[in-house]
């Protein structure tokens, strides 16, 4: 007797499982398919406008420091934090609000990197979870001046929906506190196809 053989994409049965998740083919075949398609393909802009909640403190933070700076602690270290990175999985809603609507996730690092004053090293992931783009993801690598009132990052990529982005980030903290939780209003523009 032959043997029965069915090949179902694993986005298939994710989204059999889990109906919310949104599912772009990530097969090798099926992005190279993508690519093959570029050069008919529209490039189309998005805006997005999201609250990122970095929380430190407390009994679940979503930012904890995973290292800190060794050997000269003077005054420089002191006030500026420089060498200290920090790893996060902070929430990102639609309203400043910790119980608005989630729509995704910012994972990645972020490190003091200046000496002058707080700018930090930003390297972060939006893992967006909700809507047309759930599943797909926009990278942001940039200094963030966090003491300026608007910060400006560029998306230097993305995937899903958002493959071949490029764009700005537009940082303002909304909200902070002497604990070092932070609320930042996020306004982002980018283009991809």
């Amino acid at each position: 007797m032959g043997k029965f053989h069915i090949q179902i994409p694993l986005c298939s049965i994710v989204l059999l499982s889990f109906s919310f998740v949104h599912c772009i083919n990530q097969d090798p075949i099926a992005v190279q398919d993508w690519f093959k398609g570029l050069d008919t393909m529209q490039e189309k802009v998005t805006k997005l406008h999201f609250y990122f909640h970095d929380i430190v403190s407390g009994n679940n933070p979503t930012a904890m420091r995973v290292a800190k700076p060794t050997g000269y602690t003077g005054l420089v270290n002191t006030l500026t934090g420089f060498g200290s990175v920090v790893m996060a999985d902070d929430m990102l809603t639609s309203g400043p609000e910790p119980n608005s609507t989630v729509v995704g996730r910012a994972q990645g690092i972020y490190a003091s990197a200046s000496m002058e004053d707080i700018g930090f090293l930003m390297t972060m992931n939006f893992a967006f979870s909700d809507g047309d783009f759930n599943g797909s993801s926009l990278s942001l690598l940039g200094r963030n001046p966090v003491l300026h009132e608007y910060r400006e990052m560029p998306i230097v990529g993305g995937s899903g929906v958002f493959r071949m982005a490029r764009g700005i980030a537009t940082a303002k903290t909304y909200k902070f506190n002497l604990l070092g939780d932070a609320v930042v209003e996020y306004n982002v523009i980018v283009v991809h196809y």
